[in-house]
């Protein structure tokens, strides 16, 4: 590696004020809410795409490794550490264009640096009738780069990968990739033909390192006529076999109007709504059944929590709902249906309760008006403050950034089949290891179809102790292994997991390595990642 000649060109390229030394490059990209740590060579920060394959061709002339990265707020899987040291990261987060938007179609062509935020003002600006595809992960985040991991939300495209109809690339030699759709000329019909004609090579570029993905085009949900959520909580645990069955048959019957369902476990509801109990938790513990009983009994929280999405028209709606009541309600407690703006009428009273009331159930009614303007594609911060739950109340009031504000975060994301014994199987797996290695099991199971459940599991810790990130290492490796044993594996793994993921040599991954060698023989783009 020759990164002294690579940095003088990349330098006489872009400029001193786009180019950042390994010192500067390690402050400003090296922290990691995983307590990963990797030594970073460099950073470069391009402002125009034409300027990426000249920087790939002076990569591949001085064998410098390139590690792409959109935003860099993938929060709890490496943030924007390289999965190896000694990288160069490419930050795409100032190529922020909103290149094309097809009105009628619905469909939107962008960079990598386009955030959630700035889709969102886009659409609103233009009083455009689409929903952006929204996470939890926050507005700072970048469209490309989840629908590239594969990332999912519960708006109805809950599959954010489903919804990309096309992709550009720059590819490790510095040519440019493009579908065989556009190469003769069809480049309109290649953003509404997600598959184009010939082999399907555009699903290489999701969770893989085969080239740097400078354009995207993404077909947006329609706004619906209505949205409306249904809330329901469980109070019998030993139930939720059961519920599960029901939650299948809803997803089931109503198809693109039911979107994602959520079921949370009462630690995760928790996370969310109330102070964690620190005074009452010895470092190192968990907290106490006695005063997690207490929090749920004062909260209002019961074992599991049940969120859900209506959309459609406003007769489809009304005709689920219906329907979704009857199906759950011998299961359901406290089932009830709202919509955004009702939600945002709930909000502004609870400012008017007194005040022994406004702190409990206000935080409660603002909450749920906050959830319900992501679900209606409206990106916020509603999910951010679980990263910081075991800190207290030390997040900062406006913008949030968990990686920066020292917050300790693995995420742990399985798939689960939607079938009772298999999910009684996964939640007491869950519950044992994380007993085990003393860390809050704060678990969620979010549908991906009337098939699936992705399971998102935080493990949180205190990232200023190396004993407390050693155990959640410790705890997530667990998680992987038993696992695997039980039949739950992950949809997505961070930089850590990348080793673990492709440790034995079958096919799938041999096939892999050999593209990977004629496409990137030099090994230029993201090594490491999602390749053996």
């Amino acid at each position: 590696m020759e990164i002294s000649n690579a940095l003088r060109a990349w330098l006489d390229l872009l400029g001193t004020s786009q180019v950042l030394a390994s010192e500067a490059a390690q402050r400003y990209y090296g922290q990691c809410t995983t307590g990963a740590t990797r030594k970073i060579a460099a950073a470069l920060r391009p402002c125009r795409k034409d300027e990426i394959v000249e920087i790939v061709k002076i990569a591949q002339a001085h064998k410098t490794p390139l590690y792409p990265i959109s935003t860099g707020h993938n929060w709890g899987y490496g943030t924007a550490l390289p999965a190896i040291d000694n990288c160069v990261i490419l930050d795409l987060s100032a190529l922020n264009q909103i290149i094309d938007f097809d009105v009628e179609a619905g469909i939107v062509t962008l960079e990598p640096g386009v955030t959630q935020e700035q889709l969102a003002k886009f659409l609103d600006q233009g009083n455009h009738p689409y929903m952006v595809p929204v996470t939890g992960a926050g507005p700072t985040c970048s469209i490309l780069g989840n629908a590239l991991e594969r990332g999912y939300g519960i708006t109805p495209i809950a599959d954010h990968f489903a919804a990309v109809m096309a992709i550009q690339a720059v590819l490790a030699d510095g040519s440019l990739y493009q579908s065989a759709l556009t190469g003769l000329g069809g480049e309109h019909l290649d953003r509404a033909f997600k598959w184009g004609i010939g082999p399907y090579i555009d699903g290489i570029f999701s969770q893989g390192s085969f080239g740097i993905v400078t354009q995207m085009s993404i077909a947006l949900a329609r706004r619906p006529a209505a949205i409306q959520s249904f809330l329901f909580g469980l109070q019998q645990p030993a139930q939720l076999g059961e519920l599960v069955v029901r939650i299948r048959e809803v997803i089931a019957r109503y198809p693109g109007v039911v979107g994602g369902v959520n079921l949370m476990n009462a630690h995760r509801v928790l996370a969310m709504t109330t102070p964690y109990p620190r005074d009452h938790v010895p470092i190192g513990e968990t907290i106490p059944p006695q005063i997690l009983a207490e929090l749920c009994r004062d909260n209002q929280v019961m074992p599991w929590t049940g969120f859900g999405t209506l959309y459609g028209s406003k007769g489809v709606v009304k005709a689920a709902r219906r329907e979704i009541r009857a199906l759950l309600s011998p299961f359901a407690s406290r089932l009830i249906f709202i919509s955004p703006a009702q939600a945002r009428v709930g909000a502004r009273l609870g400012k008017w309760l007194p005040e022994r009331f406004r702190f409990k159930l206000g935080q409660k009614l603002i909450t749920i008006e906050r959830s319900l303007q992501l679900v209606a594609g409206y990106p916020n911060q509603t999910a951010l403050p679980l990263c910081y739950w075991l800190k207290g109340n030390t997040r900062p009031a406006d913008s949030m950034d968990p990686a920066r504000d020292g917050c300790g975060l693995i995420w742990y994301a399985p798939l689960v089949p939607m079938r009772a014994e298999s999910v009684a199987r996964y939640t007491q797996m869950v519950t044992n290891i994380m007993q085990q290695y003393r860390l809050e099991p704060l678990m969620t199971l979010t549908s991906l179809s009337d098939r699936c459940f992705d399971s998102t599991l935080p493990l949180l810790f205190d990232r200023s102790s190396v004993s407390a990130q050693r155990n959640a290492e410790a705890c997530h490796q667990a998680l992987f292994d038993e696992g695997k044993k039980e039949g739950f594996l992950p949809y997505r793994v961070g930089i850590e997991g990348m080793t673990w993921l492709t440790k034995e040599n079958f096919s799938y991954w041999q096939v892999i390595s050999s593209l990977k060698k004629a496409l990137d023989p030099e090994t230029i783009i993201a090594p490491g990642r999602y390749i053996k």
